[in-house]
Order: structure tokens, then sequence, then C-alpha cells
């Protein structure tokens, strides 16, 4: 399997030009939500569920806790193929798996799972299988999109609220220790126009599909007029 970098959903660090693009951006955000995560995992065993390329879990196994050991899963094979070329090493370990479907016996002292939920059909099923993949005690980090993001990512299923977030982890009486607010600055023109290689499989012809899907257009007016031309996103670590 391939990687496409200039992918909404395929970020690989060794492809992004340091030209101050969209890729560069997106790949700094990315890094800051695993040093959070890494920030506030237990020592022992820490998966990173829909791992990508394997930049963030080598991240998370670099600065662990000492003696931790770090399991980085993800769907696509190219993708743990390339994670295991450029970051594996001691301490961190890649296996191809099913996000929505991985099991483990053993339970997991930290699970983190970054910008993952919103692609799932079911999104509260998944924060459920989180929940339980944590030992006793164990830490979760979580994060999504808390602006308007399925109009114009054709890969994302649902939109999120910082509060909907939050009453997932409520849910399941988790205690929060830690949240992360991130903001992105975009420019509507560059993105209508795919000036950048990482806008290009942005959902086309958008008055179309607000025409079929008008609340989404609402969502997106009421976004803009409230937190202007910025993407929002929240990072947040449970205690169990």
């Amino acid at each position: 399997m391939s990687l496409d970098p200039g992918s909404l959903e395929r970020l690989v660090p060794e492809e992004v030009a340091d030209d101050g693009g969209l890729g560069a951006e997106t790949l700094e955000l990315h890094l800051a939500r695993y040093a959070f995560a890494a920030e506030h995992a237990r020592p022992g065993r820490i998966l990173d569920l829909a791992c990508g390329v394997g930049y963030g879990s080598r991240l998370l196994a670099d600065r662990a806790p000492r003696g931790s050991e770090v399991l980085g899963v993800d769907l696509a094979e190219g993708a743990i193929e390339h994670a295991r070329r450029h970051y594996g090493g001691e301490g961190l370990h890649f296996a191809v798996g099913d996000a929505a479907t991985f099991e483990d016996a053993q339970g997991f002292d930290t699970v983190v799972s970054l910008e993952t939920i919103e692609h799932l059909p079911e999104p509260q099923a998944f924060f459920d299988r989180l929940v339980g993949l944590l030992s006793p005690g164990g830490i979760l980090v979580a994060s999504v999109p808390t602006t308007p993001s399925v109009d114009a990512n054709p890969h994302h299923l649902h939109d999120f609220t910082a509060a909907g977030f939050r009453r997932m982890g409520a849910r399941h009486r988790l205690e929060e220790i830690a949240s992360l607010e991130q903001v992105q600055p975009f420019t509507p023109g560059a993105v209508l126009r795919r000036d950048d290689s990482r806008t290009r499989d942005r959902r086309r012809n958008l008055p179309a599909y607000y025409a079929k899907h008008p609340l989404r257009l609402g969502k997106r007016i009421w976004s803009t007029l409230r937190h202007g031309f910025n993407n929002h996103y929240l990072s947040v670590a449970w205690r169990a």
C-alpha cells in the first residue's frame, strides 16, 4: 500500500516540506498532541491506537516513563510498514489492526487515540472500547476537532463540540486531569482553490453539498460567526 503524504488523513513527516504550508502546520499540531499525551502517560504498557505512520508512537516511546512499552496499531499495512522502517526500535512495536475492533486481554496503563473518533460510524462505541482497554487507574488521551469539519472533509463522519466530547468521558465517570486546546487558522479562498497539496481531497462542490445538507451549512455559518476562520481542536486526558 502506497502512502499519500498529500492526503488530509495521512501525515508523513518525511514528506512534509518545511515551507510553512498546511502540512507543516498540521504536523506541529499533531506533535503537540502527542507531547501532551506523553506528559500524562502512566508507566507500563502504552497503546497508540490508529497510530498512522508511527511518528507519534516514537515520541511517546522516547518521552514515556522509564521501562514503558509502546504499541502502535493502525489498519493500513503501508502505514505500519513505514512506521517499522522509520520509527521502530527499543520500547516500541507496531502491529496492523482495526481500531474499531482491537482487543487486548491484558489491558494498557495508557491508551492514546488522536484525531480518530470523528472518522468512525459509531463514535460512542469506539470511545467505550478505548475505556475498556484501560487497566484500573489507567489514563486515556483522545482528541477531536471541536469546530465543524464534516462539510469540508469527506473522511470525517461526525462533528463534535467540546462539551459533547467531554460528556463521552463523563458517561464512564472518568476524571478529567488535563486538556489541550488548539487553534489552526485557515484562509477560505486558499482552501477552495486547493492551493496547498493537503487540500486537494477536500470535499468538492460544497454548494451542492450544502443544498442537500442545510443543517451543515447552518453549523458552518454559526461556527464562522463565533470563531472566525479558525479550526479548533481539543485533547483531553482522563483517569479511569
